[in-house]
């Protein structure tokens, strides 16, 4: 009798969790996000994370679709952005999609990066050392981005920048030679500055992996600052629900700057050709 029941509780097939947790591949993703445990006290501050992943994506699509018209020579780069803005269907969004995508990046960033500050995020070292090196990326990102519409503001502003380097003790002129391609700003400096602007994003998004990756393994952080451990609830659908309000209002103030105002938070003089001959005034 003894024997039969083991047999049977040998052959009784173990109750098994739900698909998202048994795959191996699903797995990862369901312990990031699905079922990732959050402290159950979490604000709004905590949504600007998720929304630089929207601005990520959205300015690596754009980017993407931008790249099949424009032209990086030093001829035809200023015009070929007029052509986007006047001749190719959407162009005109598009353009402003990215050109407004990288302000709105910056607004969260800033936001995001208040947040660790006040309430003491940048005490998981890790972390915070790869959201350093991201925020880095991302300026030399904006920079080099910047530059390729070849106007006013875009060729003096990549002069200016990049002879910053001259001030390094003795590497710093063949340096900027370096970067230049030539004796001043010019077509090869332009050439090697698109060329970058479209690699560094797949750096970017290697680091967002190890950011969040880091992240993930300790916990977030929470308002009050003490372990949490024991009050987490799963992201799904408790925080899912909050950053989908934050994408909500995200992008009413976006889509206005796209639609309404989109030269709210640019500069006028970069719709002048790039004039190596007439420094701008307040330049």
């Amino acid at each position: 009798m003894v024997g039969n029941n083991t047999v049977n509780n040998i052959n009784t097939p173990k109750s098994v969790g739900p698909w998202r947790s048994t795959n191996k591949l699903v797995k990862i993703m369901n312990d990031s996000f699905y079922d990732l445990p959050c402290p159950v006290n979490l604000n709004a501050w905590w949504s600007f994370g998720s929304m630089l992943g929207l601005c990520l994506i959205i300015q690596l699509l754009s980017g993407l679709l931008l790249s099949t018209h424009y032209t990086a020579h030093e001829d035809m780069a200023f015009d070929s952005v007029v052509h986007i803005m006047r001749n190719v269907e959407k162009g005109w969004m598009l353009r402003n999609i990215h050109a407004n995508g990288s302000s709105m990046f910056f607004i969260c960033i800033y936001a995001h990066i208040a947040r660790g500050l006040y309430y003491g995020s940048y005490l998981d070292k890790t972390v915070w050392y790869f959201g350093v090196h991201l925020f880095l990326l991302t300026m030399a990102e904006a920079f080099l981005g910047y530059t390729l519409p070849w106007g006013q503001m875009s060729y003096w502003g990549a002069t200016v920048i990049t002879n910053m380097l001259s001030v390094i003790p003795v590497v710093g002129e063949s340096m900027l030679r370096y970067v230049w391609g030539g004796w001043t700003v010019c077509n090869a400096t332009l050439k090697r500055f698109y060329t970058l602007h479209f690699l560094l994003p797949f750096v970017m998004v290697a680091v967002v992996f190890l950011h969040l990756f880091f992240l993930h393994e300790k916990g977030s952080n929470n308002p009050l600052g003490i372990e949490s451990g024991t009050m987490c609830v799963p992201f799904h659908p408790f925080y899912t629900i909050k950053d989908l309000f934050g994408y909500v209002c995200f992008s009413f103030f976006f889509m206005y700057l796209v639609c309404v105002d989109p030269e709210l938070l640019g500069n006028h003089l970069n719709y002048w050709p790039a004039n190596p001959m007439k420094t701008p005034i307040h330049v």
